[in-house]
């Protein structure tokens, strides 16, 4: 993969990037907008922090955001947040949660790394900050294999992406082209037809032969191979060390800015959700599930469970020079222009609860005040 954007690359402007949507991580999710509270007890005599009622946090209900998802179902940001309560959006695509972030109508989010990126360089860097990461990992390219049993059986082939210009949809453009084939970024036409699919529909449309595979996020990907398809390739494998960032955190500078406390709390929260997964496997994917069924009344099958979680890995780094990369390549795809990207990071309090639980603090690749 390329190195991450230099800084001279970083400073330009974002025309490419407004006349776009705000593009989601994994395009809809499988949960539908909603809020809830966390159904966690509030200790005895706890004190509310910053004098807030509420934190409001938002996350999409797909297993690479399975930090909220488990730190939701198993109380551990409301343990933190003592009597200030933890309430829940959960919802379908990047776009309405940015809107819901900017209007205040969420606090802190999951998201991934196109919507954080459209997001920041929309407002031209004044609504939103990264401040940790959550997950790396759980895209794969998933195929017919009465079709495709090869890298190089892809070109002429109808393969779906999320969402034009999402992460996933940047990621297979990227392939493409390294691979020497010619698509128009904006048609999907060319040696290989980009064929942009809701997640949710993107099963039936493969039932249906109506497309040949998908580049997808899970549990998509393993939902496709619950009807038949073969993984061809994992997306993980094209990067250094096998990591690349699909969820980040976020915050509104306003609410960062007015209430550190209370970020410091919830941020505390994943990084103990995220050390419970790593050392509980087993139990982290079933607690993720459960919130699923919670969120969008239907529970991932056990076989599709068990083939997506593997894939996914849940780290507190934001690996901050993946997501430059990202970038480049959606500059590379003709999709956006060089976003200035200086100072999306913040990870201040981030290191701070990290030196504080004796864990290494991690890096902003220059792109951050930390």
């Amino acid at each position: 993969m390329p190195a991450s954007l230099s800084p001279a690359r970083l400073r330009r402007g974002t025309a490419v990037l407004a006349a776009l949507p705000l593009l989601t991580l994994a395009a809809c999710g499988y949960g539908s907008d909603s809020a809830k509270s966390d159904t966690a007890e509030v200790a005895a005599g706890a004190e509310k922090i910053d004098g807030l009622g509420t934190v409001k946090i938002g996350y999409f209900g797909n297993l690479t955001h399975a930090t909220a998802l488990v730190g939701n179902q198993k109380g551990f940001f409301q343990k933190e947040l003592g009597a200030t309560k933890a309430e829940y959006a959960v919802f379908n695509a990047g776009p309405s949660e940015i809107e819901a972030l900017n209007s205040g109508s969420i606090d802190i989010g999951w998201i991934g790394p196109s919507p954080a990126v459209n997001g920041y360089t929309k407002s031209n860097g004044t609504d939103l900050r990264i401040i940790g990461g959550s997950a790396s990992g759980g895209v794969k390219l998933v195929v017919d294999p009465k079709k495709i049993k090869t890298p190089a059986d892809v070109r002429g082939k109808k393969i779906a992406t999320p969402q034009l210009g999402n992460t996933q949809d940047v990621a297979f453009l990227n392939w493409i082209a390294g691979r020497g084939w010619k698509v128009d970024a904006q048609s999907g036409k060319g040696d290989v037809t980009v064929v942009r699919t809701d997640n949710k529909i993107t099963p039936d449309a493969y039932k249906a032969g109506s497309v040949d595979g998908a580049w997808v996020p899970e549990p998509t990907a393993s939902k496709l191979v619950a009807e038949g398809a073969k993984v061809l390739l994992d997306e993980s494998s094209l990067w250094p060390g096998k990591k690349f960032v699909i969820t980040n955190i976020v915050v509104s500078q306003k609410f960062l800015k007015e209430h550190p406390k209370a970020v410091e709390a919830v941020l505390r929260g994943s990084v103990e959700t995220n050390r419970w997964i790593n050392a509980n496997p087993d139990a982290a994917k079933a607690s993720a599930n459960k919130q699923l069924a919670v969120d969008s009344g239907k529970a991932l099958s056990e076989d599709v469970l068990n083939s997506a979680w593997p894939s996914i890995a849940f780290t507190d780094d934001p690996l901050a020079a993946t997501l430059g990369t990202e970038a480049r390549h959606a500059v590379k795809a003709g999709l956006l222009t060089d976003p200035l990207l200086k100072n999306i990071y913040d990870l201040t309090i981030l290191n701070k609860v990290l030196k504080a639980e004796g864990e290494s603090t991690v890096g902003a690749a220059g792109l951050g005040s930390s």
